[in-house]
């Protein structure tokens, strides 16, 4: 089923990112794009899978059409919150794209040996930060067809 302006309803979007500055990079590009999208935020592993699971206070967040995973993340890492999504047939499905600060060779080859749907370095200068984010937003927001939510 399309999502964004095939659906008529936002993209919605969950961003795992520790870092305020990201973030809020993140999020003004995305405001900028042309996709209609809500965002949700969450800093740290846990938060991202009490958000998926709809846990204490994510009883009531929508399920997410795309992940923006951040790896290094504190209480429990990007690469373990890939794992557990990977490992539970309710989220298995939802694209995953992690957005990383890291280039490391073994970062790369375990997020894809997880099932990642893309791995992408965050670039330093922000202009370059925000062209990476509307080219994210174009194919993945706009083009790709997105699985459906499979929460219920």
């Amino acid at each position: 089923m399309p999502v964004g302006k095939n659906l008529g309803r936002p993209v919605e979007i969950l961003l795992v990112e520790d870092s305020p500055s990201d973030a809020l990079l993140t999020k003004e590009a995305l405001r900028q794009g042309k996709v209609n999208n809500t965002l949700h935020h969450v800093e740290d592993g846990v938060e991202a899978m009490a958000f998926l699971r709809k846990e204490g206070e994510y009883v009531d967040a929508p399920c997410p059409d795309v992940i923006l995973l951040d790896l290094n993340l504190p209480r429990m890492s990007g690469q373990e919150v890939l794992k557990e999504i990977r490992a539970d047939e309710r989220l298995s499905s939802l694209p995953v794209i992690v957005l990383t600060t890291s280039a490391d060779e073994h970062d790369i080859l375990a997020a894809y040996g997880l099932n990642a749907n893309c791995y992408i370095t965050k670039p330093v200068d922000m202009q370059q930060f925000i062209a990476t984010m509307r080219a994210l937003d174009g194919f993945w927001l706009t083009w790709v067809t997105l699985p459906p939510c499979q929460d219920k």
